[in-house]
């Protein structure tokens, strides 16, 4: 869609559908130039809307004919819409014909081609590019689908639902017949046509029902799929086991396809995969990849019941099904493992992409409530606000309400909405209303302030040890920034997770004024005003608080901690998270003294013991230790600092890096030798977690000698790269060499792409890890530009673009911030080409620029023309014109 071509939609807006539509018989005659759409309705009008002209939704489409009831009507189409007026008061059937030409489509959304198959990506609006429809959330209805297509090219014909007849036609053809039993909105609606092989396995509900699991993929990459099956049989069990939620069809298929804009749809019981959460096998997949396959195949397969049976009223609820299913997948995950120490792991690697992406977000122009109030696109919308902090808004509450309260309101949701497209308003009250006397129910109508305002809270601690009175005096305040659109906030419901830490490391009873006896040595207190105190009594010596325990709440906190006490946490907390969080505060400090002042960075010695304590403790996981020891990154540093010079904290954080690495020197050496991994490959969290450590032992082992000139790590390093039995550890050892800028990484580079050529998902990380490497004298930058031309390049395919461009753009400020503005007209010049493809990746590419206004000079000039020069453009979707509008605006 062009410019203009949209308007401004508001929530308020909102109204209900003048028609529904309760059933749907489509008929797709599959061929690539053209495919024939014949789209049968059953529609009625809805009595509480005044009569009007029916509007169904299209675009791209060709269109044939329109029949009502068996008869031809006359009709007209208005801004992409097929609008029939005079229809008849009682439910009639609509007949649409319509054609499409699946492989023009580049946008991968509606109906498409890609590898030789069909496929299909309906959300949010793409039911409307497959045929004329009222393509809104609201609308619900029942599918039968049949599929019709050459059987040698296609033989694979899926739909959603249960497969009900299939057979074959007079030239060669095929057809399959597929019904969905449950009324869903068309953004849910799937096919695939094509060539591909089946993993399979049936299962057996506790209810006893048999159900059949599918995973779909070319030929050659069936060996790639045990870990995506192995994780949808865990899901489904989850499911069942944690909230009582069951399977509700025959089968659920999942298909891979190479070609897709996001990472996975949960179309009902056929969800259509991007291949990079699908496929891993020892040799290919890293540990990272093993989890995103298995959190991937949980979200989508936990949509089923929260996203699908109970759906969005409109797309401003999207964090209705996008929050509530992340914050799903996120306790499956946890939930998987056995260990607290694993579970710990989890969640600080959730809040720190939770920082890195969400919080700079809410704090720039593209910065929306959880609920938004309006857009122009709403692709755009699909955001870090909307899923992670939106995840975050469901955790509070059942922080508020306990587990076992929050499993209790998720029953009543289903109680009263199965089968409803309903808001996040109607969610918040049923938890609500199932724990009354909750803090939840007793502060709902604040803590519904998480949907309506942007920004991250900020919170204020301070404390007061009186040893006469033996108290200890803890205030807190909340203060909310402005942020487009809004500029005043009222006060959240803020969760505080909290405990008191001795001298001795003891963790302290928890006694308030005006309490009988202490309530254990961890609470939650909830903020709910400007300023609140809380005295605590019977303390016999002064303690160090430990707030926000398990990032309680998605909020910036400022405790006025000294080093001394941070030392303290990172030695004695009970808590794994607020440890690690006292391990990056720091090193925080110590960064960001040296950036601000502009002098040199020197670790002190206390640091460095801490450091060194962390990796040699005998207790703490390899994981943990590896989350303790990694550096904050870049982007987090900058969003720290009022100005920003993207120079200047690379230098800083490179040098805390090298004096790293020489102090621990013997320490890494020790964490590299005993954190290897013997005996076959496994993904479980004990051995991904020693690879982990031994990798960024390797890591630091490498830039040690990269200023001693000693080639024995660069070369061992490069062994372990040829020698590895697993894509983890060769990677990790390649990735060594190429951010030391090793002699050898050159090689290594080309070794890699020879083993791997034929192996696209290997091959993004290929492109990926030259253009986020580290920076140095501008190589980095060039070697990213030139591989715009390297043959295995193309902007066409998702992965592909995003494993150079968003790397290169999103991950490594130093090589993309640069004095010379090239790394702008890099930007901009990609951001112009993509829009002409897919307008999707090109607004997902545009938002690079969306903290623009922080920058130092000579780059907030620079970054400014470029903006200017997209927005510029006559020819500018509205998925790409509605970023740099934004970021442009005062």
């Amino acid at each position: 869609m062009r410019e203009g071509s949209s308007p401004l939609i508001r929530r308020e807006d909102y109204t209900a559908p003048a028609y529904w539509i309760r059933s749907v018989d489509l008929t797709f005659d599959l061929d690539p130039a053209k495919t024939l759409v014949v789209n049968r309705m059953q529609v009625e009008r809805n009595p509480a809307v005044a009569a009007q002209a029916l509007r169904l939704d299209g675009e791209e489409l060709n269109l044939t004919r329109v029949l009502v009831n068996g008869d031809s009507v006359s009709f007209r189409v208005e801004n992409q819409q097929l609008v029939l007026d005079n229809l008849p008061e009682t439910p009639f059937t609509l007949e649409v014909r319509t054609t499409c030409a699946p492989e023009k489509n580049t946008q991968l959304s509606g109906l498409y081609t890609s590898g030789g198959g069909f496929f299909t990506q309906c959300e949010a609006e793409g039911f409307r590019r497959i045929t004329y429809f009222l393509d809104r959330p609201d609308v619900m209805a029942t599918f039968s689908v049949t599929l019709k297509a050459d059987a040698t090219k296609y033989p694979v014909l899926l739909s959603n639902g249960n497969l009900v007849e299939q057979g074959t036609l007079d030239g060669g053809k095929h057809y399959a017949k597929w019904v969905d039993p449950h009324p869903k909105p068309s953004y849910l609606f799937a096919l695939v046509a094509a060539n591909l092989v089946c993993r399979e396995q049936k299962i057996r509900a506790r209810s006893g029902r048999e159900h059949l699991l599918q995973v779909y993929v070319r030929a050659g990459d069936l060996d790639k799929t045990e870990h995506a099956m192995n994780s949808l049989i865990a899901s489904v069990a989850w499911d069942e086991a944690r909230f009582g939620l069951s399977l509700d069809l025959d089968r659920f298929m999942i298909v891979a396809v190479s070609d897709f804009n996001m990472g996975a749809m949960e179309n009902k019981g056929l969800n259509i995969f991007n291949t990079k959460y699908v496929l891993a096998n020892p040799a290919t997949a890293t540990d990272a990849d093993y989890a995103g396959i298995e959190s991937v195949v949980g979200h989508e397969y936990f949509h089923n019941w929260t996203g699908n049976r109970i759906t969005c009223r409109d797309w401003f609820q999207l964090s209705l099904k996008e929050g509530l299913t992340v914050f799903r997948d996120q306790e499956f995950s946890q939930d998987l493992v056995h260990s607290p120490s694993a579970r710990a792991v989890k969640r600080i690697e959730d809040v720190r992409t939770l920082r890195q992406h969400q919080f700079p977000e809410d704090a720039g122009p593209m910065a929306h409530p959880v609920r938004p109030d309006s857009y122009v696109e709403i692709n755009n919308f699909y955001t870090a606000t909307v899923y992670d902090k939106g995840a975050e808004v469901v955790r509070m509450m059942q922080t508020l309400v306990g587990r076992d309260g929050f499993a209790r309101g998720m029953t009543l949701y289903f109680q009263r909405h199965d089968g409803q497209a309903v808001t996040c308003d109607d969610f918040a009250q049923a938890i609500a209303d199932a724990n009354p006397g909750s803090a939840l129910a007793t502060h709902l109508a604040i803590f519904k302030r998480w949907y309506s305002q942007a920004g991250t809270p900020r919170v204020q601690a301070r404390g007061h040890y009186n040893a006469d009175a033996r108290t200890y005096t803890l205030e807190l305040s909340q203060q909310g920034l402005p942020s487009p659109g809004q500029p005043t906030k009222e006060p959240w419901v803020i969760p505080v997770a909290m405990g008191l830490i001795g001298p001795r490391g003891e963790h302290l009873p928890l006694q308030l004024v005006g309490e009988d006896a202490p309530v254990g040595t961890e609470r939650v207190l909830v903020l709910h005003e400007e300023r609140q105190r809380y005295e605590f009594t019977g303390l016999d010596v002064e303690p160090v608080p430990s707030l926000l325990r398990g990032f309680s709440a998605p909020v910036l906190l400022e405790d006025h901690l000294s080093d001394a006490d941070l030392l303290h946490l990172l030695a004695h907390d009970a808590d794994p998270f607020n440890r690690w969080e006292a391990g990056q505060r720091l090193a925080l400090n110590r960064l960001l003294g040296a950036i601000r002042t502009g002098q040199a960075l020197h670790l002190d010695a206390a640091y460095i013991e801490a450091m060194r304590s962390v990796l040699r403790h005998p207790t703490l996981d390899a994981a943990f230790k590896e989350l303790v020891l990694t550096l904050p990154s870049e982007g987090y540093l900058a969003e720290q600092l009022e100005e920003v010079d993207p120079q200047r904290i690379h230098q800083v954080r490179e040098a805390a890096r090298l004096q790293l690495a020489q102090a621990l020197h013997h320490d890494w050496e020790w964490a590299f030798e005993t954190h290897q991994v013997r005996g076959g490959y496994s993904p479980d969290p004990v051995s991904a977690g020693q690879r982990a450590l031994a990798n960024l032992a390797l890591a630091y082992l490498c830039l040690g000698a990269s200023v001693t000139h000693d080639p024995v790590w660069p070369g061992r390093t490069y062994q372990r790269f040829k020698d590895a039995t697993n894509m983890t550890d060769r990677l990790g050892a390649l990735s060594a060499l190429v951010n030391s800028h090793a002699e050898l990484a050159e090689a290594a580079l080309q070794r890699f792409h020879a083993l791997f050529r034929d192996e696209a998902l290997v091959i993004d990380k290929w492109f990926a890890l030259q253009a986020a490497a580290s920076e140095k004298d501008g190589r980095v930058f060039a070697r990213a530009r030139q591989l715009l031309s390297h043959p295995d390049f193309s902007l066409r395919n998702p992965n592909r673009a995003r494993s150079l461009i968003t790397a290169l753009c999103f991950m490594n400020p130093a090589a993309f911030h640069r004095t010379d503005a090239a790394g702008y007209v890099f930007w901009a010049d990609r951001v112009l080409e993509l829009d002409a493809i897919n307008p999707q990746l090109a607004a997902r590419v545009a938002r690079a620029m969306d903290r623009w206004k922080q920058l130092a000079e000579p780059y907030r000039s620079a970054a400014r023309e470029a903006i200017a020069r997209v927005a510029a453009r006559a020819e500018l979707s509205n998925d790409v014109r509605e970023i740099v509008t934004r970021a442009l605006a005062d």
